[in-house]
């Protein structure tokens, strides 16, 4: 099965691509938070205030006020913060479930529950991008995500440049696990030179971050390598709308 699944994924980068053309005036970087933990609004929002940014949130309406990862995940009062603060809420699946393990329906069902369960508590608020749970995407999801989304993001690294799929837009990991082998500064002077989208991804963020997550510290670093290089920083939404020609 992990084969076939490793296979399902392979397929997806190379098919069912729907290119677009990724060239901003000038480079540009987003910041998000995926599932997501409570520290990364209670932890991270005033690090992002700090600097006069905003982020986007990928929310599973499954998981508020409970524990993922043993890491408690947001609870309502956090969501409607971050929303009113100006932060953009995006959609996971309902129950942070991965698109491997789900067929067509299953897949609409989770998202149109996610989607009515945002829309409720958010005053009508309607998601626009999607991030794939796990990074996981398969042929058929790409479609199905498309009509519904402006864009997918997902978790292969790289900078966002020229012909990109925008149902599989490219990540890098703000996460313990992954941090110390990216050259933080060449992606983001990458990023400057060739007018891409650097987007960056993370979960819990405390002085002990899980394998997942990261610092303060690290947030607040990787926030000043982006302004440093020039890049404008932007939710994914916002961002799309100056990236794509």
């Amino acid at each position: 099965m992990k084969q076939i699944d490793q296979m399902r994924r392979r397929a997806a980068r190379y098919l069912a691509v729907e290119a677009v053309e990724i060239a901003p005036a000038k480079g540009v970087f987003s910041l998000s938070f995926d599932d997501f933990p409570a520290t990364a609004w209670t932890e991270a929002g005033p690090v992002l205030a700090a600097h006069g940014v905003k982020a986007t949130y990928y929310v599973c309406g499954g998981l508020c006020g409970g524990v993922n990862m043993d890491r408690d995940q947001y609870r309502l009062d956090h969501l409607q913060a971050l929303h009113a603060a100006g932060h953009e809420v995006g959609c996971h699946t309902f129950g942070h479930t991965s698109a491997l393990k789900m067929d067509a329906e299953a897949l609409r069902l989770s998202l149109d529950a996610n989607a009515a369960w945002v829309a409720e508590r958010l005053d009508g608020h309607r998601m626009t991008t999607f991030a794939w749970p796990f990074g996981d995407a398969t042929v058929g999801a790409k479609r199905l995500v498309r009509e519904r989304f402006d864009l997918a993001r997902g978790v292969r690294d790289g900078v966002n440049a020229g012909r990109e799929d925008r149902s599989l837009i490219r990540s890098i990991g703000l996460e313990s696990r992954r941090l110390p082998g990216y050259d933080l500064e060449g992606l983001m002077a990458e990023a400057a030179e060739r007018r891409g989208w650097l987007t960056a991804y993370g979960h819990d963020v405390s002085d002990r971050p899980t394998d997942y997550g990261c610092t303060p510290d690290d947030l607040d670093r990787v926030i000043r390598l982006a302004k440093a290089a020039g890049l404008e920083v932007l939710p994914v939404a916002a961002a799309w709308d100056v990236v794509k020609r």
